[in-house]
């Protein structure tokens, strides 16, 4: 949920989406390495090349290690990519195991639905806790993914 302020942009009214938005890696257009002032020090940002879109199977996800953590990469029945880290925010299951449907996941521990765009849980659950997003592109065939590390 957001409104307006006087300027024209969004102003989010709920912390839940405030506190995941602060997790999530900041978006950046691509490069191999740039660097980005973190909580007064900086950290190099890079995109890794982390396979072929056709590697993940149509409403299906990978799991990538990176400095970051486990993130699954999903790709839904239209063809979006995805990238979370694969941790549910209700009990910490796999999401990466979880069942996607339309732009969502489903967590294979308690079927908390998690929205792949924002990261939040939908329906009856929106409002206790959210999933960090990275930012992810796809180049000529290839899935590239935005990770943040020290």
């Amino acid at each position: 949920m957001s409104r307006s302020d006087k300027t024209g942009g969004e102003v989010s009214i709920n912390p839940v989406i405030d506190a995941c938005r602060q997790t999530a890696p900041p978006r950046t257009a691509l490069s191999a390495v740039s660097t980005l002032p973190i909580k007064g020090r900086e950290e190099k940002t890079a995109w890794h090349d982390v396979g072929a879109v056709d590697d993940i199977p149509q409403r299906g996800a990978r799991r990538v290690s990176t400095a970051a953590g486990d993130v699954a990469v999903f790709r839904t029945g239209d063809g979006q990519i995805f990238a979370l880290l694969d941790r549910c925010p209700h009990k910490h299951g796999p999401l990466s195991q979880g069942i996607v449907h339309g732009h969502a996941v489903a967590c294979p521990l308690h079927n908390w639905v998690i929205d792949l765009a924002s990261g939040l849980p939908t329906g009856a659950d929106a409002a206790n806790g959210c999933t960090p997003v990275f930012p992810v592109e796809v180049r000529d065939g290839r899935v590239w993914l935005e990770v943040t590390g020290g």
